[in-house]
């Protein structure tokens, strides 16, 4: 009498089991898709740069021998220049970094990209106060060591 109830609830969690399946893959299909864009506006991004920073020299070295309207023409392509390298900045702030060395140490090589503003406020806010907490207990771990010399 109750064998018919399972069974229609072990076909609708199977069927909730493959459906589950198939977004797992779309999920692992965008993710694939989405770290090699990553690696592809980064290597595209720090090429830019060296092209930029190279192009800035050339110029740089070019108006010592330049007249007046080419060194307006320089001054208005080290405008721009400069005004790409904030824009490049701004992308580089949504891509993943290499770790610094604290953040080795204490992680290992971990990802740590957060990818929405309101994560990354969130995050700030957090290490802000961890860095508010642990500057009291080694304020008040020093005046300790101060007046209670034991020696």
């Amino acid at each position: 009498m109750s064998k018919p109830r399972y069974e229609t609830e072990w076909e609708e969690m199977d069927e909730e089991y493959q459906q589950l399946q198939e977004t797992h893959k779309v999920y692992r299909q965008k993710l694939e898709e989405l770290t090699s864009l990553q690696t592809t506006c980064s290597s595209a991004i720090s090429k830019q740069k060296k092209c930029l920073k190279d192009l800035r020299w050339s110029l740089t070295k070019c108006s010592k021998t330049c007249d007046e309207q080419e060194l307006k023409l320089i001054a208005d392509m080290k405008t721009q220049i400069k005004d790409k390298e904030n824009v490049f900045f701004d992308m580089e702030a949504y891509l993943p970094k290499k770790n610094g060395l604290y953040l080795n140490l204490v992680l290992g090589s971990v990802n740590v990209t957060l990818l929405s503003n309101q994560a990354k406020f969130a995050y700030k806010d957090e290490y802000e106060k961890f860095k508010l907490y642990m500057t009291i207990i080694l304020m008040f771990g020093a005046i300790s060591l101060f007046f209670l010399n034991y020696r």
